[in-house]
């Protein structure tokens, strides 16, 4: 990871390449330098700890999670819903980080989406065999508000099914600073994210995944 790279430009002063996935699906390949993002997210993780959420169905997530912004993004029996205050300490959770934000905006911009504010983070961490099953972001009050997200750490593999779960879905390696955007008709597409191989020292490693919204 380069964290002197300038934001949104690659090594060599160009412009990082926007890819599309399918139609207002794209993605920023090599978007941001990722160090500064991670000491952020260890300040969130000191104040609102990760947690492996229970799913209304009585099963555990592979994937721990935590939040910052005004919203945090909670499941339990209950179902899925936003809340205002981490439910394990009943305190607001961490405030969203400038950095977070901005390059959310940036982003968003760059993929043509502009004047996105978002008001929550979802913040994933995934070790090795995690996984994220199929699924669409719909909790959220107006959908005209596209998503942000971005991969930091190990490579993934994230999928793409669109308007329905049926048929194959589109394979896209994500890497180290690389960012997803989509919104529009796409914005309550199916994706997930395949199971995380690692070998060796990769066992002891992670990836993060922040995903940017708007949730009210």
């Amino acid at each position: 990871m380069n964290a002197r790279r300038h934001p949104d430009l690659l090594d060599d002063g160009t412009a990082a390449p926007v890819v599309a996935i399918a139609p207002e699906v794209a993605l920023l390949q090599g978007f941001v330098a990722t160090a500064p993002l991670l000491a952020e997210i260890e300040a969130i993780a000191a104040a609102a700890p990760f947690r492996r959420l229970e799913t209304p169905g009585g099963g555990r997530m592979s994937v721990a999670m935590t939040n910052a912004g005004r919203y945090g993004w909670h499941s339990d029996r209950h179902g899925y819903r936003y809340l205002e205050c981490d439910p394990e300490s009943g305190r607001p959770w961490p405030a969203m980080p400038e950095m977070f934000a901005a390059l959310a905006r940036r982003a968003a911009t760059r993929a043509g989406f502009p004047g996105f504010a978002p008001d929550c983070c979802l913040v994933n961490r995934y070790a090795v065999g995690a996984q994220m099953g199929t699924h669409r972001d719909f909790d959220e009050l107006d959908l005209r508000h596209p998503i942000v997200s971005v991969s930091i750490g190990l490579p993934a593999t994230f999928l793409w099914y669109g308007a329905t779960r049926k048929g194959p879905p589109r394979r896209v390696p994500v890497a180290d600073g690389d960012v997803l955007v989509w919104g529009g008709d796409a914005r309550a597409g199916y994706h997930g994210v395949r199971r995380l191989a690692g070998r060796g020292e990769a066992q002891e490693a992670l990836r993060y995944n922040l995903t940017l919204r708007r949730a009210r």
